[in-house]
């Protein structure tokens, strides 16, 4: 039996556990982009082309480039999850690149070399809600923590 008594540790904020649980759906999803069966049509996968009729989950669109990008994702969303500052950072900014790569595959024709993530439709939807939800996350639960701490 140890006689140290263990440093109690501190909950995490919101802000922090949104991050936390977006990083490990990301994390999630990036693995099963290559899991045959999960990914439909996984023979096609190709590393970044539109060519890649591999679909996770039958809809959307991926590539191992896609795939890496949602597991780089992922890593950042645990790392960041470490202080509210940096889980803010993490959901606001990676909500600003998930706009913009909305936003890119809205103007990219998707039969194009320029779509080598590869997006589709649908990945494009997501993109809109994830961008948003974690802006949303990001804004709202950090603000209300800090109300909050200026209440006491």
């Amino acid at each position: 039996m140890s006689t140290h008594a263990r440093a109690p540790r501190t909950a995490r904020t919101p802000v922090q556990q949104a991050a936390l649980v977006v990083g490990v759906v990301f994390l999630l999803v990036g693995v099963l982009g290559f899991i045959p069966g999960i990914t439909t049509h996984y023979d096609t996968m190709e590393f970044a082309a539109h060519h890649s009729e591999a679909k996770l989950l039958g809809v959307f669109q991926v590539s191992i480039l896609h795939n890496l990008v949602h597991l780089a994702f992922g890593l950042a969303g645990l790392a960041l999850s470490r202080t509210a500052s940096q889980a803010r950072l993490y959901l606001l900014a990676g909500g600003a690149i998930y706009l913009v790569l909305w936003l890119y595959g809205l103007i990219i024709d998707h039969d194009s070399a320029a779509n080598f993530v590869p997006v589709n439709s649908a990945d494009n939807w997501l993109h809109l809600l994830l961008g948003l939800g974690m802006i949303a996350l990001g804004a709202l639960l950090t603000r209300r923590h800090e109300g909050a701490r200026t209440a006491m």
